[in-house]
């Protein structure tokens, strides 16, 4: 078992996620173009680009939009050249932050990042000092209710590398990050339709926060997820609702 309260978090996030609409064609437009630049131009055999078109069209992301991103990343159009750019640092109570960005500037971004950390009661720390406290993979969630006997055969025999049931009663599923989008095609089709799914950075431990501790911790987080050049903030804090 794992997880207080995983349910309510992941909704959470998640709503808190779809408000920010706006920025979502913006950061997947920049992941497809360096994806592009990165591995070529054919999701077929550039997983990351698999992974970022999908998103992109999840999302309802016209398709010619999609087209001239792979487009400006292979060359066949120009466009701005971005780099990318890791920070990590500790929020409230020490708990972990990593924060992934895609920057023509980095200069600006470092200062922007930094900022934020000191504003909102965080330390911005050296490089490698948080990244050993997460995992690179793909999480689905299942609500609570769902067979766990049936959804963990399910999930092993389509590639998933692990089965968690939270004490909330919801089930995660683990992948590989480039098997993400197979395993999950695969659970749909066996019935099993996730909740909430994503390729993320996933915490190998949490910190709980709680009161004034929590309200702080997602000031910081919403400061950094607000800066034009930030893809993705990943955390170990869990907050409280």
């Amino acid at each position: 078992m794992a997880g207080h309260s995983k349910w309510a978090n992941i909704q959470h996030r998640k709503g808190r996620q779809d408000a920010k609409r706006g920025k979502v064609f913006t950061k997947l437009i920049k992941e497809i173009t360096v994806a592009a630049r990165m591995g070529g131009g054919d999701p077929n055999f550039n997983p990351r680009l698999r992974l970022a078109v999908d998103k992109a069209k999840a999302e309802n992301m016209p398709g010619e939009n999609i087209d001239r991103a792979i487009k400006r990343g292979t060359g066949e159009l120009d466009g701005v050249s971005y780099e990318e750019a890791r920070y990590e640092g500790y929020g409230i109570a020490g708990a972990a932050v990593m924060v992934d960005c895609l920057t023509d500037n980095k200069t600006r971004t470092v200062a922007d990042v930094r900022h934020a950390f000191s504003k909102y009661g965080g330390n911005m720390g050296t490089d490698g000092c948080v990244a050993f406290q997460f995992k690179h993979c793909g999480q689905m969630l299942f609500a609570p209710g769902t067979s766990e006997d049936a959804l963990m055969e399910a999930a092993l025999e389509a590639g998933a590398e692990d089965v968690l049931t939270n004490d909330d009663g919801s089930i995660e599923v683990i992948t590989a990050p480039y098997e993400y989008t197979t395993v999950k095609e695969t659970l749909e089709k066996a019935g099993f339709k996730p909740e909430f799914g994503e390729v993320s950075m996933k915490p190998q431990n949490e910190t709980e926060l709680s009161g004034d501790d929590a309200l702080k911790m997602q000031k910081l987080l919403d400061a950094l997820e607000s800066l034009d050049d930030v893809q993705e903030v990943y955390t170990s804090a869990v907050m409280d609702e």
